[in-house]
């Protein structure tokens, strides 16, 4: 079975991602191999409409099974529809994700772990930064007790830091090509 799972860095023992639309790379696993393969996420700096895009980047790769520890309600909504489970992870690496869903130990998400637009980021958005702030929904299944918190204080600083990180790229790189014009 071909999983993908949400990471921020290459490989088996990256650290996987807590976010879906905004991770820095894909690793897809073969579930009997364990062979992995790891791509860059194209949506995780769009402009709008990340979780869309990379869902659908992720159904198009193949993906039968979505590992990720939060998906905003767009992106689920393209899972719903091309009938791929989502998992929910706590944290660890992408080999402890796989092998935590090979054992049945990740419980699937019944919907939408986050609100549209959480990736963004403070302050950008509609909505004064409230879009920003992580808002997980508890998942349920039958027979069963609550599922875990999606997402630990330490992920939500990984996370932040990591969009930080991104943001500041981006920066860098606008003004740069200011610097070009301007000097043109």
């Amino acid at each position: 079975m071909k999983v993908v799972v949400t990471s921020s860095g290459a490989g088996l023992d990256a650290p996987a991602s807590p976010v879906f639309g905004r991770c820095r790379s894909y690793v897809f696993v073969d579930t009997g191999s364990m062979e992995a393969e790891t791509v860059e996420n194209p949506a995780m700096n769009a402009a709008g409409g990340a979780g869309i895009q990379a869902a659908q980047f992720v159904v198009e790769q193949g993906a039968q099974a979505v590992i990720t520890g939060n998906v905003g309600p767009n992106a689920y909504n393209v899972f719903l529809a091309a009938e791929v489970p989502v998992y929910l992870l706590e944290d660890g690496t992408v080999r402890e994700a796989v092998e935590a869903f090979k054992k049945n130990r990740l419980p699937e998400a019944g919907g939408a772990t986050g609100p549209a637009h959480a990736g963004m980021g403070r302050g950008m958005g509609q909505g004064g930064g409230r879009a920003g702030r992580r808002q997980s929904v508890p998942v349920s299944r039958p027979g069963e007790a609550e599922a875990p918190a999606a997402a630990s204080r330490e992920q939500e600083i990984a996370e932040l830091s990591e969009m930080a990180a991104d943001l500041r790229k981006q920066l860098a790189e606008v003004m740069d090509r200011l610097d070009q014009l301007e000097e043109a």
